[in-house]
């Protein structure tokens, strides 16, 4: 394992130290409990939206926080949930009098400390459970996952937020936003968690994972390695038999990478996704391309369409300003 690490206990707290500094016209750290906020809070009686789950998936989470998403962070350590405590102590320092909306990826650890936390607070409170990932099915025991569409739920909601919707508009919103969103994933390699210090699971050079998670789970199945145009065509047609968009929907395309994947190669992606639902009658009227939600090494990449209406543009085009997304500001 070749990493710029000093230590691995140190590891967290020293890049979230780095970050603060680097962005710290936008966002403070508190290292204990682990937080990361907003440095000038909205006016009172707004929302506050707090998300949160294990690092090694940056900028997501603590890169969205600013005007227009998140109103604070809480981040745990490498593909390990956050405790309840750093959600309470982040909705401390951040409420505002309009009640806090928990953004909660659905896997079981972030489920269990992010309720833990609801039933701690003493002002009111909900929660916006994402489950973007379709390559597991609906049936899975523990549901979907939630992975690269949770930066649409964030960004939507935090504009709905900073404009003053009440906490049940912004929950009913954020589960409307998780119904038309829909996304999946395929690796080349696994990632390396700096306290296992080997890749997660083992993968030949001519294989390839379809449907992996972004904590280094396994794909739903190990295939031979396919050409770029291959692999876009049986991801977007899943997504397709998902979302079933009729012709002439308006839709925002959202290509991710997994932290190791070039740009060059994420653009070929858009190229080819985009030419996939244009041919479908779809029109493309948003994108976004790059690493939002990464797994630490990992190379591979993500393609999640969202349906959008009238609304839903309006939101993703408002004033955001954060670390890792910023426009109209």
């Amino acid at each position: 394992m070749k990493k710029f690490i000093n230590s691995i206990d140190t590891l967290l707290n020293e890049s979230l130290q780095g970050f603060a500094l680097a962005h710290r016209d936008i966002v403070e750290f508190n290292a204990e409990p682990r937080y990361v906020k907003r440095k000038t809070l909205k006016q009172p009686g707004k929302v506050v939206l707090i998300s949160g789950g294990g690092s090694g998936h940056e900028p997501l989470h603590t890169g969205f926080v600013g005007a227009g998403m998140l109103d604070a962070a809480c981040p745990g350590q490498v593909f390990t949930s956050p405790s309840p405590d750093q959600m309470l102590a982040a909705a401390q320092a951040v409420q505002q009098g309009g009640g806090v909306l928990f953004i909660v990826k659905n896997y079981a650890g972030d489920v269990m400390n992010f309720e833990i936390a609801s039933e701690l607070l003493e002002f009111p409170n909900a929660s916006v459970l994402v489950s973007d990932d379709v390559s597991l099915p609906k049936s899975h025991s523990t549901g979907r996952r939630g992975v690269a569409g949770t930066l649409m739920v964030e960004k939507m909601v935090g504009a709905a937020a900073e404009n003053g919707a009440s906490l049940a508009e912004c929950k009913a919103l954020g589960d409307r936003i998780n119904l038309v969103t829909a996304s999946m994933g395929v690796a080349l390699t696994s990632c390396t968690v700096p306290a296992l210090g080997k890749p997660t699971f083992a993968i030949a050079d001519n294989e390839m994972e379809i449907g992996v998670g972004i904590h280094g789970e396994r794909g739903r199945e190990t295939v031979p390695l396919k050409s770029a145009s291959e692999i876009v065509e049986q991801v977007a047609m899943i997504i397709d038999e998902e979302l079933q968009p009729k012709q002439g929907q308006e839709v925002l395309l959202h290509v991710n990478g997994f932290g190791a994947t070039p740009l060059m190669e994420l653009y070929l992606l858009y190229d080819l996704a985009a030419t996939f639902w244009q041919k479908r009658g779809l029109h493309i009227t948003r994108s976004l391309v790059g690493n939002f939600t990464t797994s630490i090494d990992m190379a591979g990449a993500s393609i999640t369409l969202t349906l959008l209406d009238e609304e839903l543009t309006r939101l993703w085009d408002a004033p955001v300003h954060t670390a890792a997304l910023r426009w109209g500001c």
